[in-house]
């Protein structure tokens, strides 16, 4: 075993350890706990925008996008803002200890199924480090140790702020060792965390595909799968249009680089004429390129639309573009459309748009991804929309948790059971 991996493996040990004291506190404990890193952030917020102004000119100095650097920037006003997201966090319910079902069974024993926490979590994510706090807040609450590895390009940052966050948890009752920084910053680090299995229960990766796949390809430790999201609008023959134009394009433009924005509009052939003309001027007053097939750039041509449209490839209809750039295709049925989502579906959201009960039914009966949306935009598969507060990610497989996953869904369960003496 190398030195890194003694070293991961030995925090690991740490947080197993620590989750077994952590699973049984109060609410009123974890919430005082979580106060109380709410409170420290803000008064160590100097500390931790300098740690970060280091990550930033390191990031600068690479040649990193403006947009990257504005998501890894941290500046007063944003630590109060994420100091504030866990005092919202301390205002859900605990999960841990809810009955999920039972009864006295007709032998006389008393049988209920209990939520538990996970055990040891490990989030390996990429250059925002907002994420530390957040994760680290979620796996709290929900009585869980978190061994956050984020990504080299915010070490300085993660480090400050998971100093912060374990001085706020001395005395509170929550053990120190509830939250830590997985050692090293080279990929060694990351596959030994991957590998502790035994160690860590669950691995939860947060950015894009390149990341997730690294994660679900080397690990064997549990991984839940996070955050690709090739969405698709479809919209049907009886489709309002009005309606249909407002989706298709606060799906795609209301922000862009997020996982549940659309990145391809699927649209019946009965209407492409009358409905393909109004979205593309819509969505070029948003600024996005579409990506067409021979269907769309022929309308566009007759149209005269303002819109930027490139022929569609093959790789378009794969492609997750996190930017201004929406792939466009029409379909004679509504089968046709079904079909290509599940050909090219990541399994996050799909959304149809239409005035038919047969079609919508038919739609989301036929759909396998996490959210299925009917007459709504994509944008609105969120842990926050869904009304659960929070979310450490969506989940876009089956097992354990599927789409937004808030405090219930790290969550696991057990059974406990009640006799008086009885034997089988």
């Amino acid at each position: 075993m190398s030195e890194i991996e003694r070293e991961v493996h030995a925090v690991a040990a740490r947080a197993k350890d620590a989750a077994a004291d952590l699973a049984p506190l109060s609410r009123a404990v974890k919430d005082a706990a979580l106060l109380a890193v709410a409170d420290t952030l803000v008064k160590r917020a100097e500390e931790i925008t300098a740690a970060n102004a280091e990550d930033v000119e390191r990031a600068k100095a690479d040649g990193t996008t403006p947009a990257m650097i504005d998501r890894l920037t941290l500046t007063p006003q944003r630590v109060e803002a994420i100091a504030d997201a866990v005092r919202e966090i301390v205002e859900l319910p605990d999960p841990v200890g809810e009955s999920v079902r039972g009864g006295v069974l007709p032998n006389g024993l008393d049988l209920r199924q209990i939520r538990v926490p996970l055990g040891v979590i490990g989030i390996i994510y990429e250059g925002r480090p907002n994420v530390t706090v957040d994760a680290a807040a979620l796996c709290l609450k929900s009585g869980n140790a978190v061994l956050l590895r984020g990504s080299s390009s915010a070490y300085s940052s993660n480090s400050a702020i998971v100093a912060v966050l374990r001085e706020a948890l001395e005395g509170t009752g929550v053990p120190v060792d509830a939250v830590q920084l997985v050692p090293g910053r080279t990929r060694e680090s990351a596959t030994a965390l991957m590998r502790a299995r035994g160690l860590v229960d669950v691995l939860i990766p947060r950015g894009g595909k390149t990341l997730i796949q690294s994660v679900v390809r080397d690990s064997t430790v549990p991984v839940i799968e996070t955050g690709e999201g090739l969405c698709h609008v479809y919209v049907d023959a009886d489709a309002d249009l009005d309606k249909a134009v407002a989706i298709a394009t606060n799906a795609k433009a209301q922000r862009c680089s997020v996982c549940n924005a659309a990145e391809t509009l699927l649209v019946h052939a009965d209407v492409a004429d009358a409905f393909l003309p109004r979205v593309l001027d819509s969505l070029a007053e948003a600024g996005v390129t579409v990506h067409g097939d021979e269907r769309v750039r022929s309308v566009a041509a007759a149209h005269g639309s303002p819109a930027t449209v490139v022929e569609a490839t093959e790789e378009d209809w794969s492609t997750e573009y996190l930017s201004m750039d929406l792939a466009v295709r029409v379909v004679p049925t509504i089968d046709d459309a079904l079909a290509h989502i599940r050909r090219y579906s990541t399994q996050h959201t799909e959304a149809i748009v239409t005035d038919s009960l047969r079609a919508s039914r038919y739609f989301v009966s036929r759909v396998d991804s996490a959210a299925v949306m009917v007459n709504a935009s994509t944008r609105f598969t969120d842990g926050g929309e869904f009304g659960f507060g929070a979310e450490i990610g969506i989940s876009t497989q089956k097992l354990h948790a599927r789409g937004p996953m808030g405090l219930t869904e790290m969550t696991s369960t057990k059974y406990v059971v009640t006799g008086d003496g009885h034997l089988k």
